[in-house]
């Protein structure tokens, strides 16, 4: 077992490799009322095309979604997810484009919970008849993601800036990749992807870190995979696909996405690289900046921007969202904003500011125990973990800071996705 600490923020993750490759993380929170626990397995939307062994394959897009929804369901006949359910406590499961995760939180019964939980995991059950049965609710849930205008602008940002990148598929496919799905791909893709040595478990809560690790080992019952796995990575080139695309639905104001398409670099460097976007997008559109204030006041905008830098091993951009009757104008807005502050550099008093900002909401978050998991479990996938954060917090100064904001946000690397309301019949004549 290794200890990694942090004396600052007075925080410790205890570590363990398992033999067969398993790693298990521990964070105990004294006191603490609930527990969570979260399986996370190195496998997303993005892994379709792999070879095992000398054997080349491309499953459907989607499969990482679907293995997910078919997970639950036990050879008893039995729903895992209603058993959990039962117990009284809180389930759930994720599909990423790099991983999959799944997880509960509990108040009472966590071992009756954590029996079920390590159980479904491990023991996967598919058959024709409950593959086919879980493709039609998939289907409803594709439906329901393409009426949903945000996630449609994302999406076709997305294919705006990848060529080849499989970011730009839905993560739950579409109706044609997932109707080929069956139950040897699902097979195929759980015995060589949920293995120990491709899966990170982390508890949270009031538990004394060597029952956790006795109680979490003893349920392990997984073997390492004999197989040689090699992903491909779809080549992609640096430049985007095309500058803009707008589309119409049935939404009451006009919604955007600006994004750019940026390069991708080691581990180390895209911890420090995702510190300064952060400091970047608060001064520059944060709820405090001053362009925020003065496109409040001329009624050009009535909500925050979203925003976010979005990395992993083989993509990585950046992308603002908002939503503004003058669409144009605010984008113009943006893009002088960005300019000026490119030209002009970031004031002193403005970094210490959001530096600071940022630092407590990072401490902050160490008091809710399902974003720890959640956090430990991303930031391991990407080969860090959270206080590898703090350490490059430290050192991160405002000329690096603004070295990335010349650097990743340029006019040739920007796209543009917008969605307009769906034109009245008045309109149209």
């Amino acid at each position: 077992m290794q200890i990694i600490e942090n004396d600052k923020i007075k925080e410790k993750v205890y570590t363990k490799k398992l033999e067969n490759g398993l790693t298990i993380m521990v964070v105990p929170k004294k006191g603490c009322q609930k527990r969570y626990i979260i399986w996370g397995v190195n496998y997303g939307s993005v892994d379709n095309h792999f070879f095992i062994n000398d054997e080349e394959f491309y499953v459907p897009d989607g499969i990482a979604h679907y293995l997910e929804h078919k997970m639950f369901e036990q050879r008893n006949g039995k729903n895992s997810l209603d058993v959990l359910t039962a117990l009284g406590v809180d389930a759930n499961a994720y599909t990423t484009n790099n991983f999959t995760a799944y997880l509960f939180e509990s108040t009472d019964n966590f071992y009756e919970a954590l029996d079920e939980f390590m159980d479904y995991v491990q023991n996967p059950y598919y058959t024709d008849e409950n593959v086919e049965k879980e493709r039609g609710i998939i289907e409803q849930e594709i439906v329901m993601y393409d009426d949903y205008p945000e996630w449609a602008m994302y999406m076709n940002a997305m294919k705006l800036m990848y060529h080849n990148n499989p970011i730009k598929i839905d993560i739950a496919g579409t109706k044609e990749t997932i109707s080929k799905i069956n139950k040897e791909d699902l097979y195929r893709v759980y015995n060589n992807f949920y293995v120990p040595e491709n899966m990170v478990i982390v508890l949270c809560g009031d538990i004394d870190e060597k029952e956790a690790f006795e109680e979490l080992e003893k349920r392990i019952i997984i073997k390492s995979n004999p197989n040689e796995v090699r992903r491909i990575v779809a080549n992609e080139p640096e430049n985007i696909v095309e500058k803009r695309k707008e589309i119409n639905m049935d939404i009451s104001m006009p919604i955007f996405t600006v994004a750019y398409k940026d390069k991708i670099l080691d581990n180390k460097e895209m911890i420090k690289k995702d510190l300064a976007m952060e400091i970047i997008f608060n001064i520059i559109i944060g709820n405090s900046s001053n362009l925020y204030k003065r496109l409040y006041e001329q009624g050009l905008i009535f909500s925050e921007f979203g925003f976010d830098f979005e990395f992993a091993r083989n993509y990585s951009h950046v992308y603002i969202q908002g939503q503004t009757f003058e669409v144009e104008k605010v984008i113009n807005e943006l893009k002088n904003e960005f300019d000026y502050y490119i030209n002009q550099g970031i004031a002193e008093k403005d970094f210490v500011r959001i530096k600071r900002k940022i630092y407590g909401n990072f401490v902050k978050g160490f008091n809710d125990i399902s974003n720890i998991g959640n956090n430990l479990i991303n930031k391991y996938f990407k080969g860090s973990n959270l206080f590898d954060y703090i350490e490059e917090f430290e050192s991160l100064n405002k000329e690096y800071v603004e070295e990335v904001l010349r650097n990743v946000f340029r006019e040739d690397k920007k796209v543009i996705s917008i969605v307009n309301p769906l034109k009245n019949e008045e309109e149209n004549q």
